[in-house]
């Protein structure tokens, strides 16, 4: 169903435009990468972050704080599903203070990522605070 090198390329393509936008607080691309309904569980509190305009609006709020945390997802695996057109990423996160580089958190992460419409979407994100 799914090639698992192309799903493979594509998934860490788009985590490296979603690292991009987030590093230049570009919200516009940030929104193609999520699908309408992604839900994001964050780090410490489990918040969790319902829907793409929910996500789109906790990342101005991220983007206009001062000074101001860049977050960073690293991809250590990507599985493609062999029955649905879907993949599972995993990984570790940082997060920095723009000014000095300080790593002010930082933990493990999964993506769960769908084939729609010729391109690879969020549709769910779970994040681990540790340290």
């Amino acid at each position: 169903m799914i090639n698992a090198s192309d799903a493979e390329l594509q998934v860490r393509l788009r985590r490296a435009a979603f690292n991009r936008a987030l590093a230049e607080g570009d919200l516009a691309a940030i929104g193609p990468i999520l699908s309408p309904d992604v839900v994001l569980v964050t780090g410490s509190d489990s918040a969790v972050i319902a829907g793409r305009k929910a996500q789109l609006a906790a990342w101005k709020r991220e983007f206009s704080q001062a000074p101001r945390t860049v977050y960073l997802r690293t991809t250590e695996s990507v599985t493609a599903s062999s029955v649905e057109l879907i993949a599972m990423e995993q990984g570790r996160w940082s997060g920095r203070d723009e000014a000095t580089g300080a790593v002010l958190a930082e933990g493990t992460y999964a993506g769960k990522w769908r084939l729609a419409g010729g391109l690879w979407v969020l549709i769910a994100e779970i994040f681990v605070t540790l340290k």
